[in-house]
């Protein structure tokens, strides 16, 4: 039977991104002629993309981009990049990352934007500065979305954006902020970068003025990089908790806006920002992270900190990097109470908003699904009655609504594979897990979260774990990041068939 995927026009357009990665790699690369790095370590995947990139692109000179080949190259966009920017650590051979295993898990988890680490040694002593760098854009990249970024600089990538972008952006529907895709594309990268840069500076000017000593120019640009996108890694082995409560604070909102929906953002900073208080999810996007952290502060209040500020810091700290997924700690939070970990544990389903930086579920699934439980109560006792799903100003349609509740069975569904895949291979090689160590992992994996509990809590990582267990994280952060729909149709059979 003929196959309907046009494979050359998907190899093309993804040649025609691939050879754009090169970019991002000179950054590294010029920072290592002045530094301790060797410039083929980065010079190499440089010319490795232009070169595959290149030769890609001409294998279709005119692409013409159907739904299915949308699915195959969002898809093959991701596993791609995620090659090519793990060279960089097999090349410098520094550390466990040195093992192609490692290399793969830790850019699948850069560019996912999840966060969870395979370092045994976060530090220059072990990673050179150029390396972990490389580590933090990788993250930066991954934010906003590839496909996003492309359809906004490449004018091949414009014909079939939308479905690209439906394709690739968190949310149930992309939602345009202007007519042409390609202007929305674009003004929702000047938003990313102007956060990133704002950030970037507050953190800098703590160290500058003395209240953050540890925050120098690099640091700060480091955790810029790493913030906005609610990615998580950090050049320092306790991550944010290495810094001043003033650079907490200010990391604190950041991680907030990343976790909002930027188009809605933009319509706020841009003359209306009524937008904010009447759009439904913001509310109560607001509302879970609030209740959450009064909950947090009043279970490790006392025993745990003696001064309520810093219960109030470190309570609402880390809600909020649970719910966004951003993966940061401002504390080991290993050693709260099981009440305090069970409550952060449910937060890694609720994830940010739709169109947000952030991974999970999404705020806006949970108010339909909780919309749709109560309109079938309401239709069991009226059964004659006809009742809408409405959210905000937005009707909700029934197919909309089936939709959100197969995908967050699929989402349960996998995440609960993953643990058992993970259960069984660790009790294979005698690595002894907790219940709660493994789900969060599952979790925090196919979430993009990146730090779970106990052996792959926020002061430790994901090193112990079997190649096996590893190649199992890496398909989950890869299938979290598409919101699995994209992912998974193109392994059904009846996708390559007529």
């Amino acid at each position: 039977m003929r196959k309907q995927v046009n494979i050359l026009c998907v190899l093309s357009l993804f040649g025609s991104i691939l050879k754009w990665l090169s970019v991002p790699l000179s950054v590294p690369f010029f920072y290592s002629v002045a530094g301790r790095e060797n410039p083929l370590v980065f010079l190499i995947p440089m010319g490795a993309s232009l070169v595959v990139g290149f030769l890609l692109e001409r294998l279709d000179t005119n692409p013409k981009l159907g739904l299915r080949e949308t699915f195959l190259l969002v898809s093959l966009t991701w596993l791609g990049v995620t090659l090519v920017g793990g060279l960089p650590y097999l090349l410098a051979g520094e550390g466990a990352v040195a093992i192609p295993i490692n290399a793969l898990f830790e850019s699948m988890s850069g560019f996912t934007t999840t966060g969870a680490t395979v370092m045994a040694s976060i530090s220059f002593d072990t990673h050179s500065p150029e390396i972990m760098l490389w580590r933090q854009i990788t993250q930066w990249l991954g934010g906003m979305g590839i496909i996003v970024l492309g359809i906004a600089i490449l004018p091949r990538l414009s014909v079939g954006g939308s479905e690209l972008i439906e394709a690739e952006a968190p949310g149930t529907e992309f939602d345009r902020i202007t007519p042409r895709i390609v202007e929305t594309a674009r003004i929702l990268w000047l938003l990313y970068v102007a956060l990133t840069v704002t950030l970037g500076c507050l953190l800098y000017g703590s160290h500058l003025i003395g209240l953050s000593p540890e925050m120098d120019l690099y640091n700060a640009v480091a955790h810029a990089l790493t913030t906005m996108p609610t990615g998580g890694f950090s050049p320092e082995a306790e991550s944010i908790a290495a810094f001043s409560s003033t650079a907490q604070w200010i990391i604190i909102p950041f991680m907030f806006m990343a976790g909002v929906n930027f188009a809605l953002m933009w319509r706020a900073f841009t003359g209306n920002p009524r937008k904010l208080y009447r759009d439904t999810e913001f509310l109560f996007y607001g509302f879970i992270l609030l209740l959450t952290g009064v909950i947090i502060f009043v279970m490790i209040s006392g025993n745990t900190f003696e001064k309520p500020q810093d219960a109030i810091r470190h309570s609402l700290f880390q809600v909020l990097t649970f719910v966004t997924t951003t993966g940061y700690a401002s504390y080991d939070f290993n050693t709260w109470n099981s009440m305090a970990k069970t409550l952060l544990f449910m937060m890694m389903f609720i994830g940010g908003c739709a169109g947000s930086t952030g991974g999970g579920i999404k705020v806006f699934r949970w108010i339909v699904t909780i919309k749709t439980f109560f309109k079938q109560l309401f239709t069991t006792i009226y059964p004659r009655a006809v009742q809408s799903i409405r959210v905000g100003d937005n009707i909700i349609k029934n197919e909309t609504a089936r939709r959100v509740t197969i995908m967050i069975m699929l989402y349960v569904f996998t995440f609960m594979v993953g643990a058992l895949i993970i259960e069984i291979e660790s009790y294979r090689i005698g690595l002894e897990l907790e219940t709660l160590e493994v789900m969060s992992a599952s979790a925090a994996c196919i979430g993009n979260i990146g730090p779970g509990f106990g052996l792959v809590g926020p002061m430790n990582n994901y090193l112990a774990f079997s190649p096996l267990s590893k190649t199992v994280m890496i398909f989950l952060m890869w299938a979290g990041r598409l919101e699995l729909f994209t992912l998974f149709v193109i392994f059904i059979p009846k996708y390559w068939r007529n």
